[in-house]
């Protein structure tokens, strides 16, 4: 029964949503709105999302300090590919604004309460699972192009990159691999996480709800996918910490563009499982998302 839950939400059958028809403007409206919500909940949404400038660096410092430099840029990378997941609280906090509820900090872990907590853990651990994936793939093809000598140094290792056949076969082959797998993560998690904040209707159908999506709108999300890509890029540009800002607008505004694509309000909101009593705290994320740390509180 647990898992029918988490698989198809709280209804005795699974939820049929409409899936809207979204163009162009409704991605300028998004990214307005998504501003206009970080402008509006700037503290929270920087302080949820230094995890991201602070993990860059410590990435850089790691491959500087332990010669894992060939998997510096997919490690960076690769942080697109989670940052559905990482953006829980964001979409928690534009989802109250809108309702018009209070928005401290503190309410952005008020999904680990929610009856829609095991599916956005599933789908969760596949987006990790993606990541690992992904990293195997990097590392596979560096060694396939330039075997299992460690680089001497940063210098000779990005002259070995930039100016050898099999340097460009590596940005070639090793970019075109990391392109299907973004496609695949937007396809599977473009409104996944926040219809599962929204409506308890399970992994199975939010998963499809957003493959739907994006199949019926495929040029316009084809470019909101850029759109993520490019300021993703340049926010990480002067040491990470413009994703600081990048970020949250981002989450902000995929609730947006959520609100806008699908329709969702015959299906059933998640229902919270308040603990009398108890407290919690922003640092206890994200520990709290597991059983076991909440009940030894």
């Amino acid at each position: 029964m647990a898992y029918s839950h988490i698989l198809l939400g709280a209804g005795e059958a699974p939820a049929q949503l409409t899936v809207n028809r979204i163009g162009f403007s409704d991605l300028k409206d998004a990214l307005k709105r998504g501003l206009d919500d970080f402008a509006a909940m700037p503290t929270h949404a920087m302080f949820l999302c230094a995890i991201y400038p602070i993990v860059g660096l410590l990435l850089a410092r790691m491959a500087f300090g332990y010669s894992i430099l060939p998997l510096l840029y997919p490690l960076v990378a690769g942080f697109a590919l989670v940052g559905p997941l990482a953006a829980l609280g964001l979409y928690e906090l534009s989802r109250r604004r809108e309702a018009g509820l209070e928005t401290s900090a503190g309410h952005a872990l008020d999904v680990v309460e929610s009856s829609s907590i095991g599916a956005i853990v599933a789908l969760g651990l596949l987006l990790l699972g993606l990541f690992v994936l992904w990293i195997a793939f990097a590392n596979a093809i560096y060694i396939a192009t330039f075997g299992y000598a460690t680089p001497v140094s940063i210098r000779g290792f990005m002259h070995d990159v930039l100016t050898t056949r099999a340097g460009w076969t590596l940005i070639i082959l090793g970019n075109g691999v990391g392109f299907l797998f973004a496609v695949l993560v937007l396809t599977i998690s473009a409104v996944s996480f926040p219809l599962l904040l929204d409506r308890d209707v399970g992994a199975a159908v939010a998963l499809l709800t957003s493959i739907r999506v994006v199949l019926k709108n495929p040029l316009t999300m084809a470019a909101w996918g850029l759109i993520v890509a490019a300021l993703l890029f340049i926010g990480s540009l002067p040491a990470f910490l413009g994703l600081a800002v990048v970020v949250p607008v981002l989450g902000h505004a995929t609730w947006h563009l959520y609100r806008k694509a699908v329709v969702s309000e015959d299906s059933p909101h998640p229902t919270p499982h308040k603990h009398p009593g108890e407290r919690r705290y922003a640092a206890d994320f994200p520990a709290v998302l597991f059983p076991w740390a909440r009940s030894n509180r």
